[in-house]
């Protein structure tokens, strides 16, 4: 009985290959540039860590092909005048 639910089971989870992996994190670095280079922990001049995150799925969702620069990183917290 056990054996049969394994088969009818759907397997849903897929695993990304290195090829996509590698392209989406350089085009996150492309996009979401560091303040200070070679130093992860100082953060990044655009953006927060959620919407690297989200850029780097949306990356992976396309297979490693994403548009221009992410929208909410280009935009300015601050207020226009």
């Amino acid at each position: 009985m056990a054996f049969v639910l394994m088969l009818v089971a759907p397997a849903t989870a897929s695993a990304v290959t290195a090829e996509v992996a590698r392209a989406c994190d350089a085009a996150v670095a492309k996009a979401f540039p560091p303040r200070q280079i070679g130093n992860p922990a100082a953060g990044s001049t655009k953006g927060t860590g959620k919407q690297q995150r989200d850029y780097f799925n949306k990356c992976v969702e396309n297979n490693g092909k994403v548009d221009d620069a992410p929208a909410d990183a280009s935009k300015d917290n601050k207020p226009s005048k």
